[in-house]
């Protein structure tokens, strides 16, 4: 019954948010009065006519470079995360090295892998996972550090080495965590989608966007901001989804 209500509330939420979405943008065309801010009704029926047309192979395109970044940094991140903060001396080794990097924005580096990568997907996969990995690794680092020592201590004096320590301690541990980074990451990762997506390419959101202001079709280009918002929403659905399913103890 508790589930159910709550199931039903935030599916009230949802639609509430919505609601005051659609009105605040009405409100906003209905004031500026510019076709450069169509409403939401005229928007909405050209995202729908879209869809069939070419705007669901731009947002199919632009959900695999954001999946296999996403995916990358985490195979890369968590591992060399827990290395670090189960590891001090290590750790202080490499840390300098983070500290020097990882403030630099990434995204300055665009220009040197397209001309490295060329201009398809791998260099656009290259420079997302470049700047989601720092976000998981520092975030897992963290974790790891901040583990609970007797959960250390209980596995090893039941004869548990390395390898259990990783697997039963750190991960479940810093799991957590690390979906947190990949939330965190995955608007990172967006935004800078849609960067990479505006410079020598012919797919993904960003071009469909960046097309239609050049032909002044402010509706379509309006389809492609819904589209990008609606697939950066349902993705955060997903890991929120599996947050709770991977670590309930966090919610109880």
């Amino acid at each position: 019954m508790r589930q159910a209500l709550k199931k039903s509330g935030g599916t009230i939420s949802l639609l509430f948010s919505v609601i005051i979405l659609l009105a605040g943008w009405w409100l906003l065309a209905l004031v500026l009065n510019s076709p450069a801010v169509p409403p939401p009704l005229g928007a909405l029926k050209c995202f729908l006519a879209s869809l069939r047309g070419d705007l669901s192979i731009h947002l199919g395109v632009s959900l695999y470079r954001v999946l296999v970044s996403l995916m990358l940094a985490a195979v890369l991140g968590v591992p060399l995360g827990i290395l670090l903060g189960k590891n001090p001396d290590l750790d202080a080794r490499i840390s300098p090295m983070i500290y020097l990097t990882y403030p630099v924005p990434k995204v300055v580096f665009m220009p040197i892998f397209l001309i490295l990568l060329g201009i398809g997907d791998i260099s656009k996969i290259v420079l997302i996972t470049l700047i989601i990995f720092y976000q998981i690794l520092v975030t897992t680092r963290d974790a790891a550090k901040n583990l609970e020592k007797g959960y250390i201590s209980s596995v090893r004096s039941l004869g548990g080495g390395s390898r259990d320590l990783y697997l039963h301690v750190f991960l479940p541990g810093c799991l957590p965590s690390i979906l947190t980074s990949l939330r965190l990451g995955l608007g990172t990762a967006m935004a800078v989608l849609f960067l990479a997506e505006t410079y020598a390419t012919q797919e993904g959101i960003g071009f469909f966007i960046m097309d239609s202001l050049s032909r002044m079709n402010y509706e379509e280009m309006f389809a492609g901001i819904i589209a990008m918002g609606l697939m950066g929403f349902f993705l955060y659905i997903i890991l929120d989804k599996t947050e709770k399913l991977l670590c309930g103890w966090v919610h109880l």
